[in-house]
């Protein structure tokens, strides 16, 4: 099979001071190969709650440029991985999945529960939507993201993915069982999912997404689900289990998710490992082990175009 290079982020959990948090990797499953292109290392990390500020997570590409998620500001890099600009707003915050659609950036605000829209030809940021929750359900609140003023910090959600086509917007939060879609002015859930996942997404007619907490993936059409197992190790291989096995970090954590073709997605999970997944035979066909560190996660995994 052509299984073509990917690009992957990682975040260190647990990282200390001084430590690296995480980075992008090249990975070459034909070869059994991983180049780390970016280490992110700076010293302006924050160091408050889990992931937070640490590590890079969600690929996105434009053009000549690569677009990579980092908690607060999304940073444009060139084919050389040099950081060559970026994207910060008042309402970044803890920003996970992105997507392009039609010269528009897509960017999930974490911290906001909000939708962040970037105009990539206009250089500006040109929309945003937050997630309000009540007891009646879920609306969609439109507010400019160039405002004073807007939503405060929320995270009822954990909104975590986002993708586009010609059919809507789709997104979807840790912290509620649905995917959501928006297309025009309507907003309404489209499929039930678990709590807890991550990347949900269209996929062959029918939804895929990574189910955290139970260590698969899942790929549902047509009321049939179709799950394989994320890669396990032996605890004994495993580096700083003893250490660092808890709530900031386990084996197996399922995140990241590049789309190949019809039937075969790559997916990430730690300690950092790449797998593609044939979902209509439901098997892993391969896999590539970056990193045996448990704290070591994929969380951003795309396609390499150029």
């Amino acid at each position: 099979m052509n299984i073509p290079k990917l690009l992957a982020t990682s975040v260190v959990r647990g990282s200390q001071q001084g430590e690296s948090h995480g980075g992008i990797f090249l990975v070459d499953m034909h070869d059994g190969t991983s180049n780390q292109m970016f280490d992110w290392n700076t010293n302006e990390i924050n160091f408050e709650g889990r992931g937070a500020d640490r590590g890079l997570r969600g690929i996105a590409y434009y053009q000549d440029n690569i677009y990579i998620a980092a908690s607060n500001e999304v940073f444009i890099f060139d084919h050389d991985f040099n950081i060559i600009g970026s994207l910060k707003n008042h309402f970044l915050k803890h920003c996970h999945e992105i997507c392009v659609w039609q010269d528009t950036l897509y960017i999930t605000s974490t911290g906001f529960d909000a939708l962040v829209m970037y105009d990539l030809k206009q250089k500006k940021f040109s929309s945003a939507v937050y997630i309000k929750v009540s007891e009646s359900g879920f609306r969609i609140m439109k507010f400019d993201p160039l405002s004073t003023s807007g939503p405060k910090h929320s995270n009822k959600i954990h909104i975590n993915s986002v993708s586009c086509d010609a059919s809507g917007i789709y997104f979807s939060g840790r912290k509620v069982p649905f995917l959501f879609k928006i297309f025009s002015c309507q907003f309404g859930s489209v499929a039930n999912i678990p709590l807890g996942t991550h990347n949900a997404q269209c996929f062959s007619s029918g939804i895929i997404y990574n189910d955290t907490e139970q260590d698969t993936v899942c790929f549902v059409k047509n009321k049939m689900t179709v799950t394989t197992q994320v890669p396990k190790y032996q605890s004994r291989n495993i580096l700083n289990i003893d250490k660092y096995l808890s709530q900031v970090a386990r084996p197996s954590f399922g995140r990241g998710m590049a789309i190949i073709n019809n039937g075969i997605v790559a997916a990430g999970s730690s300690p950092s490992t790449v797998a593609i997944h044939d979902m209509n035979n439901a098997k892993i066909i391969h896999q590539l082990t970056i990193s045996m560190d448990v704290r070591n996660a994929i969380h951003g995994l795309e396609v390499w175009p150029y």
